[in-house]
């Protein structure tokens, strides 16, 4: 079944924010990630949620989203992002088919 990376960020400092993208980058391509939505412009519908930048990443499955998330190309990238903004993620499962 299908798994979703979902992330709203928020972005402190742009400069060492690029450098997070180039690695996370890397980590998408070396994991298959789909990427769905990656800090499109949008509208809130409902509720009080404002998100700053939303990415969407999709993966064959909840393993593949994990083994990204895991692997030290992405782990580098976190390590980056850490002084650059701040970052709210979750995976969830797709609708089976």
């Amino acid at each position: 079944m299908a798994a979703y990376i979902i992330a709203d960020i928020t972005v402190t400092d742009p400069e060492q924010m690029a450098r997070y993208r180039e690695w996370s980058t890397k980590a998408m391509q070396e994991h298959g990630a789909e990427v769905l939505v990656r800090g499109g412009e949008f509208e809130v519908l409902e509720g009080p949620w404002t998100p700053s930048r939303l990415v969407v990443l999709g993966f064959k499955d909840r393993a593949a989203a994990k083994a990204f998330y895991d692997s030290q190309t992405y782990q580098h990238a976190k390590s980056l992002r850490l002084q650059a903004g701040v970052m709210r993620m979750v995976v969830v499962d797709g609708v089976a088919g």
